[in-house]
């Protein structure tokens, strides 16, 4: 008899599976793997797209709640309508999972946490091991969603906090105290009083650890806020003792630049909270200077403010000079008022054009602001001269705008009124001998044994033609990367920046002028511009 032919060994079954087979032992366990690996790693976007890539169809989250959008975009698009209704009736009728037939197709439904239903919508004859997928893929997918929304949360949480950092900082350089003492009272920690500013420049992805520093070494109590204008500064608050006033090293900023790779740290003297852009302007200062130096860090030297030395002669001309701005009321209610335009004139004055950051609006806002600026108070904000004067008078009278205000006698010989006359008037401030003993401060460096030569004829050319590169490098007769190189090494010189904004080309306008007011005879032949 015959031997029969031995039987043919089945065949090695393919890693995918048809829709009228069944998936071989092994496959859904690697599927439960591969979905829990996406929901760790990639997020629940990732995990649909490759469900829907799975099962050959639509795949997503619905809300019925809100049925004109999924609660998650699916990456193969719009929800089918089919599945939009049987998301709708398993949320309806309460059960937990549904399957929907169809000509052609059928809609698996998994019910989710929160009112959320996973659907997908599948040719027929669909895969048996499809529904067992959607069922193992629920889990994984309601833990991603609920981490991402916590995620969303905490940064929706982030930059409100961000936001009302922001809005405590403009009170402070607005002068209202009181006000931003209630707002931060609501963050943490409190505002020091008295203080040092800190100007931290660091690359985006270091702010974390520039925080972390900064808490760590002041036992969580420096007030850390982004800098409204310059995206790569840190500003921080951070409290000092008296002890602290005549030491000569900086622990805190030494630790920031240590830790920090090509982190630089400016430092403002020990001022009170009242004194906030005061200490700002001196933090800049100081940050033009340690970006020049090996160690990274520098504090502000200690010299006066030009309001400190003409506060007593010059509150009355910087309020007659005002007078006309803090009187003006908008013809429309949606016109900006007094304090706006005084806002922003100071913002434009420290920052230039961006102070549309810091103000949150369009340059031709702000170009349009600035022309009523001029218009109200007659001047020509495009010269230097005028420029330096209205700064002043907006240091002298910190948060004044408003009608009510009454203006201080003027000192004797000084002309009041808006324009000309106004500014005129600044001459008899920079005659007081305060004012003269501060100028040679503020000029002495420029002539001292460090200063390289021509200093003070690169700065005063500068001066002359408005603070404009070009125009000084023509009248001094070299290029213009040549006197930004001047200037640059004077800002180290007079540990003052004066290429970016805050600039001290306003104080150094003032001081040289109060020298040459000085060294006149009598009253000088011209007014001040």
């Amino acid at each position: 008899m015959a031997t029969p032919p031995a039987p043919t060994p089945p065949p090695v079954p393919d890693r995918t599976t048809t829709a009228a087979e069944p998936a071989r032992p092994g496959v859904r366990s690697e599927d439960v793997l591969k979905l829990h690996r996406l929901a760790h790693s990639a997020g629940s976007a990732a995990l649909l797209q490759w469900l829907a890539a799975r099962l050959g169809g639509w795949t997503g989250v619905l809300d019925p709640r809100t049925a004109a959008a999924p609660a998650v975009p699916a990456a193969s698009g719009p929800a089918p309508e089919p599945a939009r209704r049987g998301a709708a009736e398993l949320a309806a009728r309460g059960v937990r999972s549904a399957v929907l037939d169809g000509d052609g197709s059928a809609v698996l439904l998994f019910a989710l946490d929160r009112g959320r239903v996973l659907a997908a919508e599948v040719d027929r004859p669909y895969d048996p091991a499809a529904p067992a997928l959607l069922a193992d893929a629920a889990v994984p997918l309601a833990l991603v969603l609920r981490a991402e929304e916590a995620e969303r949360r905490a940064e929706r949480a982030g930059l409100a906090e961000s936001r009302a950092r922001e809005a405590v900082l403009h009170l402070l350089m607005a002068g209202r105290l009181s006000t931003a003492h209630q707002v931060a009272e609501t963050l943490s920690p409190s505002l020091p009083d008295p203080m040092r500013m800190y100007v931290i420049e660091s690359r985006a992805e270091q702010r974390a650890e520039v925080t972390r520093v900064c808490l760590e070494l002041t036992d969580g109590r420096a007030w850390i806020v982004r800098c409204p204008v310059y995206v790569r500064h840190l500003i921080a608050f951070v409290p000092t003792g008296p002890a602290d006033a005549s030491a000569t090293d900086d622990p805190l900023a030494e630790a920031l630049v240590a830790a920090v790779p090509d982190c630089v740290v400016g430092v403002s003297g020990r001022l009170s909270l009242r004194e906030a852009p005061a200490a700002y302007a001196q933090a800049f200062h100081a940050l033009a200077v340690a970006r020049g130096r090996a160690g990274r860090h520098a504090r502000f030297g200690p010299a006066p403010e030009p309001e400190l030395a003409a506060h007593g002669a010059g509150s009355g001309w910087a309020e007659a000079l005002l007078a006309p701005l803090h009187a003006y009321e908008p013809r429309r209610p949606q016109d900006p008022g007094a304090q706006e335009l005084r806002a922003t004139a100071h913002a434009w004055l420290n920052f230039s054009s961006h102070a549309t950051r810091l103000l949150k609006i369009h340059r031709n806002t702000l170009a349009s602001r600035l022309r009523l600026v001029e218009s109200v108070l007659g001047m020509d904000l495009a010269r230097l001269p005028e420029q330096a004067a209205l700064s002043l008078a907006l240091r002298l009278t910190p948060g004044a705008a408003g009608p009510s205000r009454a203006p201080a006698p003027a000192p004797p010989g000084t002309r009041t009124g808006a324009g000309e006359g106004a500014a005129a008037g600044l001459d008899a401030v920079l005659r007081h001998p305060h004012v003269v003993a501060w100028s040679r401060t503020q000029l002495a460096p420029l002539t001292g044994p460090d200063a390289p030569p021509g200093a003070l004829e690169t700065v005063r050319a500068w001066l002359r033609n408005d603070a404009h590169l070009a125009a000084t490098a023509s009248s001094l007769g070299i290029s213009v990367p040549g006197t930004r190189k001047r200037l640059a090494r004077i800002e180290g010189l007079l540990q003052r920046s004066l290429l970016q904004s805050p600039s001290a080309r306003f104080d150094l306008w003032l001081a040289d002028r109060a020298a040459e007011l000085a060294a006149l005879p009598g009253p000088p032949s011209r007014p001040a511009p």
